[in-house]
């Protein structure tokens, strides 16, 4: 672990604010629904990227930033915050490289997963602070539903994007950690400091509730 004389001053020197904005928004915020999960990055780069080599440092945010803006637009979309992917987007990529010369290559986390966790307690923090927004409809959420069926499908999207903007902020990054990025319960109880069983059961409830969203049935999951 380096010392805080030896950690990169990200801030002080060319990789600041502004370099961070330009590799994040250089790619527009992708659909909330990956096909596939880019690699892990190498070893050798991430620690050059600890070191605050700017080539490292971008190739982390390329390779990472498309996970993290899906999972925050799947956090924050339903409930209205579109608007605010970018910023905690490039929130999340300053907190990884302050904090980036702690991170333990053979601890529990994946750096993926790692990142993850930053990003969704930025997300679960503004969702606390934000109130209930009237959802799209058009919001991607509810179009990458099938299209058979063009009333019932555009029905059943509405009500899935506002049963899942309508779940407790801690009920929603579960479900979205374990679907939308498929970690395993392991995963996503080592990346929100969790118990394994308080996982299972919030995501347990969350699609126990989005069930009851779907069915006109009421939910006592609290």
């Amino acid at each position: 672990m380096a010392t805080r004389a030896d950690r990169p001053n990200f801030l002080g020197n060319r990789w600041t604010r502004r370099c961070v904005q330009r590799t994040v928004l250089a790619m527009k915020t992708p659909a909330p629904r990956l096909t596939a999960a880019p690699a892990e990055l190498d070893a050798l780069t991430v620690a050059r990227a600890r070191r605050g080599d700017d080539a490292a440092c971008r190739a982390l945010v390329l390779c990472y930033q498309r996970r993290v803006f899906a999972l925050l637009g799947r956090l924050l979309g339903p409930a209205g915050l579109e608007h605010a992917v970018e910023d905690l987007a490039q929130e999340t990529f300053l907190r990884v490289f302050r904090a980036l010369p702690d991170f333990r290559d053979e601890g529990p986390a994946r750096l993926s997963t790692w990142i993850l966790t930053i990003a969704s307690r930025l997300a679960i923090d503004r969702l606390r602070r934000g109130g209930r927004a009237t959802v799209p409809l058009d919001h991607p959420t509810a179009r990458a539903l099938p299209a058979r069926g063009s009333a019932d499908a555009a029905a059943v999207g509405r009500a899935l994007v506002a049963a899942i903007a309508d779940l407790p902020p801690e009920f929603r990054v579960v479900f979205e950690l374990s679907v939308g990025q498929e970690l395993d319960h392991a995963e996503i109880a080592a990346a929100l400091d969790l118990p394994a069983g308080t996982v299972k059961s919030r995501l347990s409830r969350a699609r126990a509730r989005l069930r009851a969203a779907l069915t006109g049935r009421s939910a006592d999951v609290r």
